[in-house]
């Protein structure tokens, strides 16, 4: 039985696309808690604050429930990067437009995103692209950066919202750099690329013993 024959046969309805589902239905909440009174309450900040741990904490153990009791699914494979997405992209997008954020940052985290997922789109057909320790990293300094943002936080604390802020843009820049150069060496050296050039080879040499004879 093939991997996608049995992912097939789980059902959708199960506890890790509920907590992925889950994670998506606190979007609307979190950007409406760190929106109102266009962000001075500080109150709907605090609880924003725990609504955003809260949905990147399912995120966490949607994936390790999905794989520990085998729960991988279609449906998840989907619906989990759209609400990891979807989190982020609220966040950044809320905090720029509450002007606590540059624009600029937003802008560069989620082109990242995106570009990085055409780009494993586009290489799907050589084989697929796996998370690195980088990417890993990548989006533990995101949450941590944005967790301190959402917090109605000054003087030195913001400083430290600050730091990590811009750590956390480099490590998204660099390994976004790194998935380029990944998906440019899966292209060269996959099964598909390495048969498509002995076929060409090949074809190459029919034409030269043709030209001979």
């Amino acid at each position: 039985m093939t991997a996608h024959a049995s992912q097939s046969r789980v059902s959708a309805w199960n506890i890790a696309n509920a907590l992925t589902v889950l994670r998506l239905l606190l979007v609307p909440v979190f950007a409406a808690l760190l929106l109102r009174e266009n962000g001075q309450d500080v109150l709907s900040r605090v609880w924003a604050f725990v609504i955003f741990l809260v949905a990147s904490l399912t995120d966490r153990i949607d994936g390790e429930l999905a794989r520990r009791r085998g729960l991988v699914t279609d449906f998840g494979k989907i619906v989990d990067p759209i609400a990891d997405k979807a989190l982020i992209g609220t966040a950044l997008v809320g905090l720029s437009l509450l002007d606590e954020l540059p624009w600029w940052v937003t802008v560069l985290v989620l082109a990242r995103e995106l570009g990085i997922t055409l780009l494993r789109l586009f290489v799907i057909r050589h084989g697929v692209i796996p998370a690195s320790r980088g990417g890993k990293l990548k989006t533990l300094l995101q949450t941590v950066a944005i967790a301190l943002y959402v917090l109605p936080l000054r003087g030195w604390l913001f400083l430290v919202a600050e730091t990590v802020m811009a750590v956390a843009v480099v490590v998204t820049f660099l390994t976004g750099l790194d998935y380029v150069f990944r998906a440019l060496r899966l292209r060269r050296t996959s099964d598909r690329a390495r048969a498509k050039r002995a076929a060409k080879l090949c074809q190459d040499a029919t034409i030269q013993q043709d030209g001979v004879r």
